[in-house]
């Protein structure tokens, strides 16, 4: 499933992407989810809730992504522009 497939998929489904793939860090790292909520200061509860449903804050999940050492993709977000038009272009205000 590609992520940014916006066309295709709701959401929840993107959100659901996400908590896969923090998922599947967090069990290549060899962390339980008790062990990856107290290290991040993230709730069991709340873990345990985005892995089974891609629901979470943003911080949250910005501290999950910095225990597992992946907050730099975050901090890269939106970093490159995506011009659809010539007029987008021209009123780049960086």
């Amino acid at each position: 499933m590609e992520i940014y497939d916006q066309i295709l998929f709701a959401p929840s489904d993107v959100a659901k992407e996400l908590a896969l793939r923090l998922k599947r860090i967090r069990k290549r790292k060899k962390l339980t989810q008790h062990q990856l909520a107290s290290r991040s200061n993230v709730s069991y509860a709340s873990l345990c809730r985005f892995e089974q449903t891609g629901l979470i804050s943003l911080e949250s999940f910005i501290k999950l992504s910095m225990e597992l050492g992946v907050v730099d993709e975050i901090k890269n977000l939106f970093t490159k522009p995506v011009y659809t038009s010539i007029e987008e272009v021209i009123n780049d205000t960086r």
